[in-house]
């Protein structure tokens, strides 16, 4: 990367990014120590409780030789135990990485493997026995969480500044099939969780959703803002995010005014409002999109549904230190073809880069279409003992000598910026090429999704015998003949991008993160054409 000018998008605001969370939750506890940090169902604890819980943690990674810089494996599902776990390995200096209880054991081998952990933390309860199996055979020490208590000490570490310190790891898919772990600094995590304060006017009065997966990087900062405001988390297991009634019913019960769902599940939750009829949600201040294209019908839909609601559309890749950009979507957005992701927030920069035929990044004009990079306090360390894929993706930063990372991360998606907003174009190995012409699966799917009677869509690329065929995947929330779909589509795009291949859904089928899972997609059309007579 060759240093030049770039059009960038920056947003500038002090942080303390040399602290610790557990700090805060000290003075909270100090406080008003009675103040409920987390619920859990049936189960709370209070700040004074959460610190106990803390120091017990501590204590038993101690007792196993747990040290500042270890990285930490943890599984277990989300629940109350999670912060704690996060909050312990924090006060030792050492880094956390959620296993996710789901996965094979072949793959948390693969992830224990090339990660190095110290030890196993299972806070599972019954015990994970993939995880288990995988650190056995790893020669890896699992240990217990302690049984429930409030009582023990928390000495405070010397630290001043944790700013450089490894603070935690998420795997994510590779190309390469094998996943590839993200490793964020201590100054990334607390400059989006305060940026996140200021963006959202967070207080001691606002409740969190703790509904992401573990393995997904939003779970960090919804399991953690609170504590910086002395706020409540609220954890929502995974049986209720499944049930839109349940989740809604959880969301009203427990008093969540913040909570950050993938687009597919606000989705639910507006069909299940209109089911219901009435007033719901009434202490909801900020709903958040993030994980998938979040298209202008979709958000009409949101907006009329929770009308009292800010409807922010989040982007942000799991290599920075979690959301990037941010926008408060308004009525004037939803006649736009696409939603903007919206500005950096603080302390990232964007650059828009397009690259020329003899391979040299140029700035992508403004309107032109570029690759996103991102710099800044939020890019995270790179891949965990990879160097050779981290070279790949992360650079020195050439704009910014005053960067406090000094990098730059490649993310692979396109974007463009138009009047200091980003426009999320989708990524760039989504660019594919049929019948001779190149396209973006992600335009056509946010053409269809235009049409008022589309509930879910996704587009594939069936390739059998060498003919490659478009595929529209779709659920429907209104009756619609499929030649009406083909029509509009027709009507908006060249003809080579429209799809002569069409299959409705009652659902489609969705990863855990709750995104529409595009291979799964692409298997079932590989197998449907192959069952054709």
């Amino acid at each position: 990367m060759s240093r030049a000018r770039a059009l960038s998008l920056h947003n500038t605001l002090h942080t303390d990014t040399g602290t610790a969370v557990l700090d805060q939750v000290i003075r909270h506890a100090k406080n008003d120590p009675d103040r409920h940090a987390v619920v859990d169902g049936e189960r709370s604890l209070s700040y004074r409780g959460l610190l106990g819980r803390v120091a017990t943690a501590r204590q038993a990674l101690l007792s196993h030789g747990v040290r500042a810089g270890d990285v930490v494996a943890a599984v277990g599902p989300r629940s109350a135990d999670t912060p704690v776990v996060f909050l312990a390995l924090e006060s030792l200096g050492a880094s956390y990485l959620p296993i996710d209880p789901a996965w094979p054991e072949i793959r948390v081998r693969d992830v224990l493997d090339r990660s190095r952990v110290a030890v196993l933390l299972d806070y599972s309860g019954a015990g994970s026995g993939a995880a288990r199996a995988a650190a056995e055979s790893e020669r890896i020490t699992v240990v217990r969480l302690p049984a429930e208590s409030e009582a023990g000490e928390l000495p405070r570490r010397s630290v001043t500044d944790r700013a450089g310190e490894a603070r935690y790891t998420i795997f994510t898919s590779g190309t390469t099939g094998r996943p590839k772990g993200a490793t964020i600094e201590h100054r990334g995590l607390l400059n989006h969780l305060w940026s996140k304060v200021a963006d959202l006017s967070l207080d001691s009065h606002d409740a969190v959703a703790f509904t992401a997966p573990l393995v997904f990087d939003i779970s960090i900062w919804q399991m953690l803002c609170p504590f910086l405001v002395g706020g409540r988390v609220v954890v929502v297991n995974d049986a209720v995010t499944r049930m839109p009634r349940w989740l809604l019913g959880t969301l009203e019960d427990t008093g969540v005014t913040v909570a950050e769902l993938v687009p597919t599940v606000i989705g639910w939750l507006v069909d299940e409002t209109r089911r219901q009829g009435g007033d719901v949600l009434g202490k909801l201040r900020w709903l958040l999109s993030t994980g998938e294209e979040l298209y202008p019908a979709a958000a009409a839909r949101i907006l009329d549904a929770f009308p009292q609601v800010s409807l922010v559309n989040a982007y942000g890749p799991a290599e920075c230190s979690d959301d990037v950009t941010l926008h408060v979507v308004t009525s004037a957005d939803l006649a736009r073809r696409r939603l903007p992701v919206g500005s950096p927030v603080a302390n990232n920069s964007l650059y828009a880069l397009a690259q020329g035929e003899d391979g040299t990044w140029r700035a992508a004009e403004p309107g032109e279409t570029g690759e996103l990079f991102v710099g800044g306090t939020g890019v995270g360390l790179g891949y965990l003992n990879d160097p050779d894929t981290t070279g790949r993706a992360f650079f020195r930063d050439p704009f910014d000598p005053a960067s406090p990372t000094g990098r730059l991360y490649r993310t692979g998606d396109l974007a463009r910026f138009d009047e200091g907003l980003v426009y999320y174009l989708g990524r760039k190995d989504r660019q594919v090429k049929v019948t001779g012409v190149r396209m973006e699966l992600d335009e056509i799917e946010a053409v269809l999704s235009r049409h008022p009677g589309i509930g879910q869509c996704a587009v594939t690329v069936s390739d059998d015998g060498g003919l490659s065929e478009l595929v529209a995947h779709y659920t429907l929330s209104a009756p619609v003949p499929q030649q009406e779909l083909q029509d509009a589509l027709s009507a908006a795009l060249p003809p080579p991008m429209v799809p002569r291949r069409w299959r409705e859904w009652d659902s489609l089928p969705l990863s855990r993160n709750g995104k529409i899972d595009h291979r799964s997609l692409q298997a079932t059309t590989a197998i449907s054409r192959n069952e054709a007579p």
